[in-house]
C-alpha cells in the first residue's frame, strides 16, 4: 500500500516486569497501552524506537513486539518498526522479518559502532541497499545524540529520490534541517520531527508530523497541536505547544525513559520497569513528573 506520513506517532515504550533472568517484556501491558492510545487520534505507532529501549531487546523480543502491536492497533493505524542494526545485511533481514509480522514501514537508524567510518558514501550505500531489499518502505532516522552519526540534510535529499525511502524522522533538534530538507524532497516524502518541544515550529517549517516519546504520556495534547495547526488556528496551537514543553523536557531530557514510564502510569497505562543498565526513577523525579502531569491536565483536556 502507498503510505503518506503525517500526524502524530508515539514512540512506544517497552514495558518490562521482573523475571528469573532479567527484566521480561510484558507484552500484555503493551497491548493494553495501545488499546488506550487507540482512542486518542494518533495516526499510528512506532515499536522498537529509542524510547522502546531497542538496543536492549533481542530479535525475538522485537519481533514479538511487532506482532503484539499489530494485533492491538485499531484498524487503519500505521505500524512502524525500528529495525536498524549494525550491518546492512542484518538490517535487511530484521526489516523483512518485521514486515512478515505486520509492520507497515521501517524506521532505520544509522549504524553507530564504527561511527568514524560512517561517512556520506557508507551511509548512502547502506540506506540504498536496505531500501532496495526491504519489502516495506524505509524511514531514515537521524538521531546523532544516540548514534554519534550525523545524516546530513543533503544526503537525506539524495536518498529521498529512492522510491522505497518515504520519509525522515529527525531527532537532531535542528529546525534548520527540516527547513533545508522539505524544500528539496519529492512531494510524497514525509519529514517528521522527533522532539515534543518542536511540534509546532517543525510543522510551520513544513514537517508533516512527529514521532514522539512524550506522545505516550500526552497523546491528546500532541494530536491537538497538530490538528489546530492544520485547521489554521496557530495561536491556539502555540498555547498548547508551550504547555507541553516542561513535561517534554522532564521526560526526554532530565529523567529519560524511566521518567516517561512513570508518566504514562499517571494516565492508566503500564510502564513497568526499565531494562538494566538503565536505572529506575528517583523519588524526586517521580514527584516532579507527577506535578507536571497534573499541571498539563489542568491546562487542557
Amino acid at each position: 500500500m502507498t503510505i503518506h506520513l503525517h500526524g502524530i506517532f508515539p514512540a512506544l515504550l517497552t514495558p518490562f516486569r521482573g523475571g528469573p533472568r532479567d527484566e521480561d517484556v510484558d507484552y500484555d501491558a503493551l497491548a493494553g497501552n495501545i488499546g488506550l492510545l487507540n482512542e486518542t487520534g494518533l495516526t499510528g505507532y512506532v515499536v522498537m524506537g529509542s524510547n522502546g529501549e531497542c538496543v536492549s531487546l533481542s530479535w525475538g523480543e522485537g519481533l514479538e513486539l511487532v506482532k503484539t502491536a499489530r494485533g492491538a492497533a485499531a484498524p487503519g493505524k500505521l505500524l512502524i518498526a525500528g529495525t536498524g542494526q549494525e550491518s546492512t545485511t542484518l538490517t535487511i533481514d530484521f526489516t523483512n522479518s518485521a514486515a512478515d509480522l505486520g509492520a507497515d514501514a521501517a524506521l532505520i537508524r544509522p549504524p553507530g559502532y564504527f561511527k568514524a567510518r560512517m561517512n556520506r558514501e557508507a551511509l548512502k550505500r547502506h540506506y540504498l541497499a536496505v531500501a532496495d531489499a526491504a519489502r516495506i518502505p524505509v524511514i531514515i532516522y537521524n538521531i546523532p545524540q544516540n548514534t554519534g552519526v550525523v545524516i546530513e540534510p543533503s544526503l537525506v535529499v539524495e536518498l529521498s529520490a529512492h522510491p522505497n525511502i518515504i520519509g525522515l524522522k529527525d531527532s537532531s533538534g535542528s529546525l534548520a534541517n527540516i527547513e533545508e530538507i522539505v524544500r528539496r524532497v519529492p512531494e510524497g516524502f514525509g519529514c517528521l520531527v522527533g522532539s515534543g518541544s518542536l511540534i509546532l515550529p517543525a510543522l510551520v517549517m513544513g514537517a508533516r508530523g512527529a514521532i514522539l516519546g512524550v506522545a505516550n504520556a500526552a497523546p491528546r495534547q500532541c494530536v491537538r497541536i497538530y490538528e489546530l495547526f492544520r485547521g489554521g488556528r496557530t495561536e491556539e496551537a502555540a498555547a498548547r505547544q508551550l504547555d507541553l514543553v516542561p513535561l517534554n523536557k522532564a521526560v526526554m531530557e532530565t529523567y529519560g525513559i524511566p521518567g516517561l514510564k512513570y508518566a504514562i502510569g499517571r494516565i492508566g497505562q503500564q510502564g513497568g520497569r526499565v531494562r538494566s543498565p538503565l536505572l529506575p526513577l528517583s523519588d524526586i523525579g517521580a514527584a516532579e513528573i507527577g506535578r507536571l502531569m497534573s499541571e498539563l491536565g489542568g491546562h487542557h483536556t
